[in-house]
């Protein structure tokens, strides 16, 4: 079995630590993260080419979008899969490359398929749990919703991390996720807002920079909806779908990175702040010389061998 206290993420971290282990991590695992993401990130891209948006917009009457949108669902339900499948496969990548030098791309696509559908079970369930949350953070006007909806991405991000190095069991795992995350609370919220700003803005450079050989077909569908047929049409564009993969490549390792410096962050502050059982046990056990009287010292009054006596 591994031992994960050796994983380079595996410390007690501060916002800089973890920032910095982040681009030195990730640094590191540049070429085999790249590839793999290219590759997931063509197969979804492509997959999405299926799902045409674009009649909807013509469309005013709620009930007719809602009739077309069951047209979808199943394509939307499939990539979605297909998505938590390969966040998997990456999670298993940096969770276990690092500490198994056995361990490779094929074997993280192999090994990484019996933690799926434990995966997908507790995805399901913090799904349903997200979507009350952030209804009634509605409620607390938009700072609620906010608040909620970092407060699920921060229990995801420990979902998977949790699974892989503890076990599958699915009561276990959703224990532990809860215990973990809310152990230093609010750092962990931080971290997230944090983590989540960086990527957002790096997402946005990146496809803004994919976009610019499709700036004039863009802005003319901005600004004349009536083009709504030559966006679909530059979705399916190969060239599109090369240069959007390749930069959605860039930033898809981040968010399992992230998950992993906060999972490993928090072992290693409940791994601190634990006592030294054994320690404490070795220090109470009885030894056979505590059964004996200690000798005498040659000048103790008491000794019956003294020389002067």
């Amino acid at each position: 079995m591994e031992n994960f206290n050796n994983h380079p993420l595996y410390r007690v971290h501060n916002i800089d630590s973890a920032m910095n282990s982040l681009w030195d991590f990730y640094r590191r695992n540049f070429l085999p993260l790249f590839l793999m993401s290219v590759v997931m990130s063509l197969i979804i891209q492509y997959s999405s080419t299926y799902i045409n948006l674009s009649e909807l917009q013509s469309e005013t009457d709620p009930f007719v979008i809602i009739e077309k949108m069951k047209v979808f669902f199943v394509p939307m339900l499939i990539i979605s899969l297909i998505n938590l499948l390969f966040t998997t496969i990456l999670q298993y990548y940096i969770i276990h490359k690092p500490v198994d030098g056995s361990n490779n791309i094929v074997s993280s696509v192999l090994k990484s398929f019996r933690y799926y559908l434990p995966y997908l079970t507790i995805i399901i369930l913090l799904s349903v749990a997200g979507t009350i949350a952030i209804a009634l953070g509605l409620l607390v006007l938009v700072v609620g919703a906010f608040f909620a909806i970092i407060y699920v991405i921060m229990l995801y991000l420990f979902i998977l991390p949790v699974m892989m190095v503890e076990g599958t069991d699915i009561g276990s795992t959703i224990s532990r996720v809860f215990s973990l995350a809310h152990r230093n609370f609010w750092a962990n919220f931080g971290w997230v807002a944090t983590f989540l700003v960086l990527v957002i803005v790096v997402s946005v450079v990146l496809s803004g920079i994919a976009l610019l050989p499709f700036a004039g077909s863009f802005f003319k569908t901005v600004f004349n909806p009536e083009e709504a047929t030559a966006a679909a049409d530059l979705v399916k564009n190969p060239l599109y779908l090369i240069l959007t993969s390749l930069a959605n490549a860039i930033t898809v390792p981040l968010m399992p990175i992230i998950s992993a410096i906060l999972y490993f962050n928090a072992k290693a502050r409940e791994d601190k702040t634990e006592p030294d059982y054994q320690s404490i046990k070795e220090e109470k056990r009885v030894k056979v010389e505590d059964l004996y009287a200690r000798p005498y010292a040659d000048d103790h009054p008491e000794n019956p061998e003294r020389k002067d006596m």
